[in-house]
């Protein structure tokens, strides 16, 4: 009986989770989730399919055309001199045969559409991987404001405490007391402000994981966000790197293998043409007709649509090259623009961590120290204790603009 008394309270502790602590994603996992399971970027893996199986029909001929009917009959009422003058029943069959170079040309053109999507596709979760990025050091940053906020609320919390016994003792003013109290209370209010904007944040990660909007994950608060600039950074890098450059770069070839198909137009196409006649006359035979044709795509009036279309493309694809190279360089602007802010960021936030926030610090514990052997008051201490909480707050606001610059650098590097 106590084996299954035992048995049923794990069951209870499993089901309410106390025995098993909150799942912990760190930024792979999610990254490697997004990647498996949003449906954005699934939807591109259909798209290409449907790309790809347009290319096995490329090759294709067009179906066949058959038809019956009277041949060479008189209408009625006509007077018919000979037997042959009655015409015949006529089956026609004719088929419409593509030139190779045509089809295959075509083939290509279409295969070539694939890689443009998968580039497409490459683009879209480059953007998304930077959003979760965003999303997950902004978690980051919204932990160091809590612990910051909660510091500072029990020492606000102590400050109001004193405040009361030294007023009961006629050593404080009741104002000093109530404006610890006030301070106290919004301190509280930062905290359930912070924490929402963390449920905030996690609903927006499991929307890209495409995961139920009310899971609850944590994250690995020890993950340390670095910097770490490319050594050397060219347009070359940025060529093989970057999913859109690559989009125009493949959007290119598509256009030459464009150009090779309407070229492939001045080749001509045939046809094959059978008719059978069965007289209506039994004193006349059976006959047929077997015709073999052939366009004359290169005759003036049809080749002039051909040559300006060539020409057409001819200089779109250079304006496409030429985008290209202004696409790059741009880029290479930004990215090496970009990389000098990260570096002076980072320095400020040295500043911040090392120099700035400590002697503040140092500065509301000897505020204090001061209060309690009764050398200051409690204004001196809120005023030291309101400075501290002001600092922290720049310099979680400067260390989030830090994530920013290196979500936007490894964005344009496409790390």
């Amino acid at each position: 009986m106590q084996h299954i008394k035992k048995f049923i309270l794990i069951i209870i502790l499993l089901n309410s989770g106390l025995l098993y602590g909150q799942e912990i994603l760190s930024l792979n996992e999610i990254l490697l989730e997004i990647e498996r399971n949003n449906p954005a970027l699934r939807s591109f893996e259909n798209r290409i399919k449907s790309q790809d199986a347009k290319v096995e029909g490329a090759g294709a001929w067009m179906a066949p055309m058959v038809g019956a009917g009277t041949f060479m009959t008189p209408y009625p009422g006509q007077k018919v001199m000979e037997a042959g003058d009655k015409g015949a029943f006529m089956i026609s069959a004719e088929q419409d045969i593509p030139n190779p170079a045509k089809t295959k040309a075509k083939a290509g053109y279409l295969a070539a559409q694939s890689s443009i999507t998968r580039s497409e596709q490459g683009v879209l979760a480059n953007q998304l991987r930077a959003k979760a990025k965003e999303l997950y050091y902004d978690l980051l940053i919204a932990h160091k404001l809590i612990a910051y906020q909660k510091e500072n609320l029990a020492i606000m919390q102590t400050m109001r405490k004193l405040g009361e016994i030294r007023y009961q003792y006629n050593q404080g003013a009741l104002n000093q007391v109530f404006k610890a109290e006030g301070r106290f209370y919004e301190a509280d209010n930062m905290i359930v402000m912070t924490q929402s904007s963390v449920r905030s944040y996690k609903i927006a990660l499991n929307s890209l994981m495409n995961r139920p909007a009310s899971t609850d994950f944590a994250i690995d608060t020890l993950y340390k966000v670095e910097f770490n600039p490319l050594p050397q950074l060219d347009t070359a890098y940025l060529a093989s790197k970057r999913s859109d450059i690559l989009q125009m770069e493949r959007s290119i070839t598509a256009m030459s293998l464009n150009i090779n198909q309407v070229k492939q137009d001045f080749k001509p196409d045939f046809r094959l043409r059978f008719d059978h006649m069965s007289s209506y006359s039994s004193m006349m035979p059976r006959q047929f007709t077997v015709m073999g044709m052939l366009s004359i795509p290169i005759a003036p009036w049809s080749s002039k649509m051909y040559k300006s279309e060539i020409k057409s493309m001819n200089f779109e694809q250079e304006a496409m090259r030429q985008q290209k190279q202004a696409m790059l360089n741009e880029m290479l602007g930004m990215t090496k623009m970009l990389e000098n802010e990260t570096h002076t960021m980072h320095h400020h936030l040295e500043n911040y961590e090392n120099k700035i926030l400590p002697a503040l610090s140092k500065n509301m514990k000897v505020s204090m120290l001061s209060y309690q052997e009764n050398k200051a008051d409690l204004n001196t201490v809120i005023d030291a204790w309101e400075t501290v909480n002001m600092a922290q707050v720049n310099y979680l606001d400067q260390l989030k603009k830090f994530y920013k610059m290196i979500v936007d650098y490894e964005k344009n590097i496409e790390r």
